[in-house]
């Protein structure tokens, strides 16, 4: 009985836990998890915050925008570049967009939330 407990115990303390990625493979599926999930909470407050602003402003969020996703995936190739052709780049590049986009959420969210008279915020 006690030989089968310490059995049963070996081949659970050997499984894989739940969540643990175990390989590459694995690591960079769970990075493009979390981007995907910083572009839908990104996606989210930008949409929020468009809705607030009028044609001109828009138009600026729209330029503002499009010139921090070229930033934040050519920081990002700068970062992932010493892995560049190895199994790991993948992973190294979506962590850093998932942490910069992060970023950005938060600022959007400063924007979305300003207080009355703060003149950094853009009202129209």
């Amino acid at each position: 009985m006690i030989r089968g407990l310490i059995a049963l115990l070996l081949v659970v303390v050997a499984m894989p836990a739940a969540g643990v990625a175990q390989s590459q493979m694995e690591l960079n599926q769970q990075a493009g998890a979390a981007l995907k999930e910083a572009d839908r909470q990104f996606n989210a407050v930008y949409t929020k915050l468009r809705a607030r602003l009028g044609p001109e402003s828009r138009a600026r969020l729209q330029t503002a925008e499009e010139a921090w996703l070229r930033f934040r995936d050519k920081e990002c190739e700068f970062i992932g570049g010493p892995t560049t052709g190895g199994s790991i780049n993948g992973m190294i590049i979506a962590y850093c967009q998932e942490r910069l986009t992060l970023v950005r959420v938060k600022d959007l969210e400063t924007q979305l939330n300003c207080q009355e008279g703060n003149l950094s915020c853009v009202r129209n």
